[in-house]
Protein backbone atom coordinates (compact mmCIF):
# COMPACT_ATOMS: atom_id res chain seq x y z
CA UNK A 1 0.00 0.00 0.00
CA UNK A 2 2.70 2.37 0.77
CA UNK A 3 4.33 2.23 -1.79
CA UNK A 4 2.06 2.17 -4.24
CA UNK A 5 1.44 5.51 -3.76
CA UNK A 6 4.73 7.51 -3.98
CA UNK A 7 4.63 5.49 -7.51
CA UNK A 8 1.33 6.95 -8.36
CA UNK A 9 2.22 10.27 -7.18
CA UNK A 10 5.96 9.76 -9.66
CA UNK A 11 4.21 8.94 -12.21
CA UNK A 12 1.70 11.38 -11.85
CA UNK A 13 4.06 14.56 -11.62
CA UNK A 14 6.30 12.61 -14.37
CA UNK A 15 3.58 12.67 -16.44
CA UNK A 16 2.52 16.49 -15.56
CA UNK A 17 6.20 17.45 -16.21
CA UNK A 18 5.93 16.11 -19.89
CA UNK A 19 3.25 18.46 -20.47
CA UNK A 20 -0.04 16.83 -21.44
CA UNK A 21 -1.24 18.02 -24.72
CA UNK A 22 -5.16 18.34 -25.37
CA UNK A 23 -7.89 19.08 -23.01
CA UNK A 24 -8.52 15.13 -22.91
CA UNK A 25 -5.46 14.19 -21.48
CA UNK A 26 -5.80 17.54 -18.96
CA UNK A 27 -9.18 16.30 -18.21
CA UNK A 28 -8.21 12.82 -17.39
CA UNK A 29 -4.96 14.13 -15.24
CA UNK A 30 -7.10 16.44 -13.27
CA UNK A 31 -10.08 13.86 -12.79
CA UNK A 32 -7.02 11.10 -10.63
CA UNK A 33 -5.98 13.72 -9.02
CA UNK A 34 -9.10 14.53 -7.14
CA UNK A 35 -9.79 10.51 -7.04
CA UNK A 36 -5.84 10.23 -5.13
CA UNK A 37 -7.36 12.92 -2.58
CA UNK A 38 -10.80 11.61 -1.85
CA UNK A 39 -8.48 8.04 -1.06
CA UNK A 40 -6.41 9.46 0.54
CA UNK A 41 -8.58 11.47 2.96
CA UNK A 42 -10.38 8.05 3.49
CA UNK A 43 -7.48 6.43 4.54
CA UNK A 44 -6.74 9.24 7.42
CA UNK A 45 -10.09 8.95 8.73
CA UNK A 46 -9.86 5.22 8.65
CA UNK A 47 -6.69 4.95 10.62
CA UNK A 48 -8.03 7.83 13.09
CA UNK A 49 -10.92 5.68 13.78
CA UNK A 50 -9.00 2.78 14.20
CA UNK A 51 -6.63 4.80 16.50
CA UNK A 52 -9.43 5.38 18.81
CA UNK A 53 -10.82 1.69 18.74
CA UNK A 54 -7.41 0.49 19.83
CA UNK A 55 -7.62 3.03 22.59
CA UNK A 56 -11.07 2.57 23.90
CA UNK A 57 -10.29 -0.91 24.03
CA UNK A 58 -7.00 -0.49 25.44
CA UNK A 59 -8.73 1.39 28.01
CA UNK A 60 -11.51 -0.94 28.64
CA UNK A 61 -8.35 -3.70 29.43
CA UNK A 62 -7.08 -1.38 31.71
CA UNK A 63 -10.31 -1.11 33.74
CA UNK A 64 -10.97 -4.87 33.45
CA UNK A 65 -7.76 -5.34 34.74
CA UNK A 66 -8.53 -3.32 38.15
CA UNK A 67 -11.75 -4.80 38.65
CA UNK A 68 -10.16 -8.19 38.48
CA UNK A 69 -7.65 -6.92 41.34
CA UNK A 70 -10.35 -5.65 43.21
CA UNK A 71 -12.55 -8.42 43.07
CA UNK A 72 -9.41 -11.01 44.44
CA UNK A 73 -9.68 -8.38 47.02
CA UNK A 74 -13.18 -8.98 47.82
CA UNK A 75 -12.78 -12.53 47.49
CA UNK A 76 -10.93 -12.78 50.45
CA UNK A 77 -13.38 -10.39 52.79
CA UNK A 78 -16.88 -12.50 51.36
CA UNK A 79 -18.01 -11.74 54.82
CA UNK A 80 -17.99 -7.99 54.38
CA UNK A 81 -18.00 -7.53 50.78
CA UNK A 82 -20.81 -9.83 49.53
CA UNK A 83 -22.68 -7.41 48.49
CA UNK A 84 -19.95 -5.91 46.73
CA UNK A 85 -18.75 -8.64 45.55
CA UNK A 86 -22.01 -9.39 43.65
CA UNK A 87 -22.37 -6.13 42.24
CA UNK A 88 -18.43 -6.20 41.09
CA UNK A 89 -19.44 -9.79 39.53
CA UNK A 90 -22.46 -7.78 37.50
CA UNK A 91 -20.16 -4.72 36.66
CA UNK A 92 -17.37 -7.40 35.60
CA UNK A 93 -20.08 -9.61 33.50
CA UNK A 94 -21.45 -6.14 31.87
CA UNK A 95 -17.61 -4.62 31.34
CA UNK A 96 -16.85 -8.09 29.89
CA UNK A 97 -19.66 -7.87 27.26
CA UNK A 98 -18.53 -4.26 26.63
CA UNK A 99 -15.18 -5.55 26.24
CA UNK A 100 -16.37 -8.61 24.06
CA UNK A 101 -18.39 -5.74 22.10
CA UNK A 102 -15.63 -3.40 21.30
CA UNK A 103 -13.47 -6.50 20.41
CA UNK A 104 -15.67 -7.42 18.03
CA UNK A 105 -16.90 -3.74 16.79
CA UNK A 106 -12.99 -3.12 16.70
CA UNK A 107 -12.34 -6.34 14.78
CA UNK A 108 -15.26 -5.58 12.30
CA UNK A 109 -14.17 -1.93 11.93
CA UNK A 110 -10.60 -3.49 10.98
CA UNK A 111 -12.18 -6.11 8.41
CA UNK A 112 -14.60 -2.94 7.20
CA UNK A 113 -11.18 -0.80 6.81
CA UNK A 114 -9.17 -3.61 5.17
CA UNK A 115 -11.55 -4.60 2.55
CA UNK A 116 -11.41 -0.46 1.57
CA UNK A 117 -7.75 -0.71 1.78
CA UNK A 118 -7.88 -3.07 -0.72
CA UNK A 119 -10.36 -1.51 -2.88
CA UNK A 120 -8.15 1.63 -2.83
CA UNK A 121 -5.07 -0.33 -3.50
CA UNK A 122 -7.23 -1.62 -6.88
CA UNK A 123 -8.19 1.39 -8.06
CA UNK A 124 -4.76 2.88 -7.64
CA UNK A 125 -3.07 0.21 -9.19
CA UNK A 126 -5.65 0.71 -12.24
CA UNK A 127 -4.99 4.50 -12.12
CA UNK A 128 -1.45 3.93 -12.27
CA UNK A 129 -2.23 1.43 -15.25
CA UNK A 130 -4.05 4.32 -16.79
CA UNK A 131 -1.25 6.81 -16.42
CA UNK A 132 1.36 3.99 -18.11
CA UNK A 133 -0.86 3.59 -20.79
CA UNK A 134 -1.24 7.37 -21.14
CA UNK A 135 2.12 8.33 -20.92
CA UNK A 136 3.45 5.40 -23.43
CA UNK A 137 0.80 7.06 -25.98
CA UNK A 138 2.26 10.26 -25.08
CA UNK A 139 5.70 8.99 -26.12
CA UNK A 140 4.54 7.40 -29.51
CA UNK A 141 2.93 10.63 -30.48
CA UNK A 142 6.11 12.59 -29.37
CA UNK A 143 7.68 9.74 -31.63
CA UNK A 144 5.70 10.09 -34.90
CA UNK A 145 5.71 14.15 -34.20
CA UNK A 146 9.31 13.66 -34.22
CA UNK A 147 9.05 11.50 -37.20
CA UNK A 148 7.08 14.04 -39.20
CA UNK A 149 9.30 16.78 -38.45
CA UNK A 150 11.75 15.12 -39.87
CA UNK A 151 10.10 14.55 -43.02
CA UNK A 152 9.10 18.07 -43.34
CA UNK A 153 12.64 19.32 -42.67
CA UNK A 154 14.49 16.82 -45.60
CA UNK A 155 10.72 17.43 -47.93
CA UNK A 156 12.01 21.19 -47.57
CA UNK A 157 15.10 20.98 -48.23
CA UNK A 158 14.21 18.54 -51.81
CA UNK A 159 12.51 21.67 -52.24
CA UNK A 160 14.34 24.01 -51.95
CA UNK A 161 17.28 22.38 -54.03
CA UNK A 162 14.36 22.15 -56.46
CA UNK A 163 13.43 25.59 -56.07
CA UNK A 164 17.32 26.47 -56.80
CA UNK A 165 17.42 24.33 -59.64
CA UNK A 166 14.95 25.37 -61.59
CA UNK A 167 15.55 29.05 -60.71
CA UNK A 168 18.98 28.46 -62.52
CA UNK A 169 17.32 26.94 -65.74
CA UNK A 170 15.03 29.56 -65.86
CA UNK A 171 18.86 31.79 -65.56
CA UNK A 172 20.09 29.86 -68.32
CA UNK A 173 16.98 29.84 -70.66
CA UNK A 174 16.52 33.91 -70.20
CA UNK A 175 20.90 34.13 -70.99
CA UNK A 176 20.18 31.56 -73.73
CA UNK A 177 17.81 34.15 -75.26
CA UNK A 178 20.46 36.83 -74.70
CA UNK A 179 22.67 35.46 -77.01
CA UNK A 180 20.74 34.73 -79.58
CA UNK A 181 18.64 37.57 -79.74
CA UNK A 182 22.11 39.25 -79.59
CA UNK A 183 23.52 37.35 -82.84
CA UNK A 184 20.46 37.41 -84.77
CA UNK A 185 19.77 41.73 -84.53
CA UNK A 186 20.61 42.25 -88.14
CA UNK A 187 17.37 40.58 -88.81
CA UNK A 188 13.37 42.73 -89.24
CA UNK A 189 11.17 41.26 -86.45
CA UNK A 190 9.01 40.38 -89.32
CA UNK A 191 11.37 37.60 -90.49
CA UNK A 192 12.82 36.79 -87.17
CA UNK A 193 11.35 36.59 -83.40
CA UNK A 194 12.80 34.97 -80.40
CA UNK A 195 11.09 34.59 -77.56
CA UNK A 196 10.46 32.52 -74.17
CA UNK A 197 7.84 29.92 -74.02
CA UNK A 198 7.12 27.04 -71.06
CA UNK A 199 11.16 27.13 -70.09
CA UNK A 200 12.19 26.84 -73.61
CA UNK A 201 13.96 29.26 -76.34
CA UNK A 202 12.09 29.66 -79.40
CA UNK A 203 13.86 31.53 -83.10
CA UNK A 204 10.58 31.67 -85.20
CA UNK A 205 11.90 32.24 -88.94
CA UNK A 206 9.67 33.04 -91.42
CA UNK A 207 9.36 31.55 -94.61
CA UNK A 208 10.38 35.10 -96.63
CA UNK A 209 13.81 34.90 -94.85
CA UNK A 210 14.30 31.17 -95.24
CA UNK A 211 12.47 29.43 -98.31
CA UNK A 212 10.72 30.52 -102.01
CA UNK A 213 7.28 29.36 -102.13
CA UNK A 214 7.45 25.48 -102.68
CA UNK A 215 11.33 25.35 -101.94
CA UNK A 216 13.16 23.26 -99.80
CA UNK A 217 16.41 24.96 -100.16
CA UNK A 218 17.54 28.01 -98.20
CA UNK A 219 18.23 31.34 -99.39
CA UNK A 220 21.42 32.92 -98.81
CA UNK A 221 19.80 35.20 -95.92
CA UNK A 222 17.87 32.78 -94.26
CA UNK A 223 21.92 30.70 -94.59
CA UNK A 224 23.03 33.85 -92.83
CA UNK A 225 21.32 33.69 -90.29
CA UNK A 226 21.36 29.70 -89.37
CA UNK A 227 24.90 30.29 -89.43
CA UNK A 228 24.79 33.06 -86.70
CA UNK A 229 22.54 30.94 -84.99
CA UNK A 230 24.77 27.84 -85.31
CA UNK A 231 27.79 30.24 -83.50
CA UNK A 232 26.12 30.31 -80.55
CA UNK A 233 24.62 26.86 -80.29
CA UNK A 234 28.11 24.98 -80.87
CA UNK A 235 29.04 26.94 -77.81
CA UNK A 236 26.18 25.78 -75.89
CA UNK A 237 26.71 21.88 -75.55
CA UNK A 238 23.66 21.67 -72.64
CA UNK A 239 21.08 22.67 -75.21
CA UNK A 240 18.96 20.67 -77.30
CA UNK A 241 17.61 21.89 -80.68
CA UNK A 242 14.33 20.97 -82.00
CA UNK A 243 13.56 22.36 -85.83
CA UNK A 244 10.08 22.05 -86.71
CA UNK A 245 9.03 23.07 -90.21
CA UNK A 246 5.19 24.42 -90.59
CA UNK A 247 2.80 25.35 -93.58
CA UNK A 248 -0.32 27.00 -94.21
CA UNK A 249 -3.31 25.05 -95.78
CA UNK A 250 -2.75 25.39 -99.14
CA UNK A 251 -1.95 22.05 -100.75
CA UNK A 252 1.09 22.10 -102.49
CA UNK A 253 1.84 22.35 -106.10
CA UNK A 254 0.73 18.90 -108.09
CA UNK A 255 3.45 17.34 -109.46
CA UNK A 256 6.55 19.27 -107.07
CA UNK A 257 9.31 16.84 -106.88
CA UNK A 258 10.25 14.43 -104.06
CA UNK A 259 6.57 15.41 -102.05
CA UNK A 260 3.01 14.83 -102.31
CA UNK A 261 1.66 17.32 -99.69
CA UNK A 262 2.26 19.33 -96.78
CA UNK A 263 3.88 17.11 -94.34
CA UNK A 264 6.74 16.12 -96.79
CA UNK A 265 7.21 19.94 -97.39
CA UNK A 266 7.21 20.34 -93.59
CA UNK A 267 9.81 17.91 -92.99
CA UNK A 268 12.31 18.61 -95.84
CA UNK A 269 12.43 22.06 -95.04
CA UNK A 270 13.08 20.87 -90.87
CA UNK A 271 15.74 18.47 -92.42
CA UNK A 272 17.03 21.37 -94.93
CA UNK A 273 17.64 23.12 -91.79
CA UNK A 274 18.90 20.87 -89.69
CA UNK A 275 21.90 19.89 -92.19
CA UNK A 276 22.60 23.78 -92.11
CA UNK A 277 23.14 24.02 -88.17
CA UNK A 278 25.17 20.62 -87.93
CA UNK A 279 27.50 21.88 -90.81
CA UNK A 280 27.59 25.23 -88.74
CA UNK A 281 28.71 23.29 -85.86
CA UNK A 282 25.95 21.91 -83.71
CA UNK A 283 26.47 18.55 -82.76
CA UNK A 284 23.74 15.99 -85.17
CA UNK A 285 23.30 13.96 -81.59
CA UNK A 286 21.84 17.48 -79.90
CA UNK A 287 19.56 18.46 -83.19
CA UNK A 288 15.82 16.63 -83.89
CA UNK A 289 14.09 17.41 -87.39
CA UNK A 290 10.19 17.49 -87.41
CA UNK A 291 7.67 18.57 -89.46
CA UNK A 292 3.95 19.44 -88.44
CA UNK A 293 2.56 20.34 -91.96
CA UNK A 294 -0.23 22.56 -91.53
CA UNK A 295 -1.70 21.30 -88.08
CA UNK A 296 -0.10 23.81 -85.93
CA UNK A 297 -0.70 27.01 -87.27
CA UNK A 298 -0.03 30.70 -84.82
CA UNK A 299 -3.33 32.15 -87.05
CA UNK A 300 -6.16 31.47 -88.89
CA UNK A 301 -5.50 30.55 -92.73
CA UNK A 302 -8.31 32.96 -93.58
CA UNK A 303 -6.12 36.15 -95.30
CA UNK A 304 -2.77 36.29 -96.72
CA UNK A 305 -1.07 37.96 -94.22
CA UNK A 306 -2.02 34.98 -91.64
CA UNK A 307 -1.13 32.40 -93.97
CA UNK A 308 1.98 33.78 -94.60
CA UNK A 309 2.34 34.14 -90.60
CA UNK A 310 2.06 29.93 -90.66
CA UNK A 311 4.59 29.43 -93.26
CA UNK A 312 7.54 29.25 -90.53
CA UNK A 313 9.90 27.30 -89.30
CA UNK A 314 10.94 26.90 -85.35
CA UNK A 315 14.03 26.28 -83.78
CA UNK A 316 12.85 25.40 -80.30
CA UNK A 317 16.05 25.09 -77.86
CA UNK A 318 15.56 23.29 -74.57
CA UNK A 319 18.68 23.32 -72.03
CA UNK A 320 19.59 19.74 -70.33
CA UNK A 321 17.39 19.75 -67.25
CA UNK A 322 19.38 16.21 -65.72
CA UNK A 323 19.83 17.47 -62.93
CA UNK A 324 16.07 18.85 -62.27
CA UNK A 325 15.20 15.47 -63.52
CA UNK A 326 17.27 13.71 -60.59
CA UNK A 327 15.95 16.18 -57.78
CA UNK A 328 12.29 15.36 -58.88
CA UNK A 329 13.20 11.38 -59.28
CA UNK A 330 14.76 11.66 -55.44
CA UNK A 331 11.73 13.23 -54.54
CA UNK A 332 9.47 10.61 -55.88
CA UNK A 333 11.62 8.23 -54.54
CA UNK A 334 11.20 10.19 -51.03
CA UNK A 335 7.21 10.06 -51.26
CA UNK A 336 6.99 5.98 -51.94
Amino acid sequence: MKKSTPTLLVAALAVASLGLPGCVASKKYDDLRARQTATEQAKETAERQAREAVAELKKATESLNELRLENRRLVNDSAQTGNVLRRTQSLYRELSDTYDKLLRNNEKVLSNKNDEYQKVAQSLAKREAELGELSANLNKSRNEIDKLSADVKSREARLAELEKALAEKDAAVNALKAKVSNALLAFKSNELQVKVKDGKVYVSLSEQLLFKSGSTKVDPKGQEALTKLAAVLKEQRDVNVVVEGHTDNVPILKGTAGMQDNWDLSALRATEIARLLTTGGVQPERVTASGRSQYVPVAQNDSPQNKSLNRRTEIILTPKLDELFQILDSNSQAAK
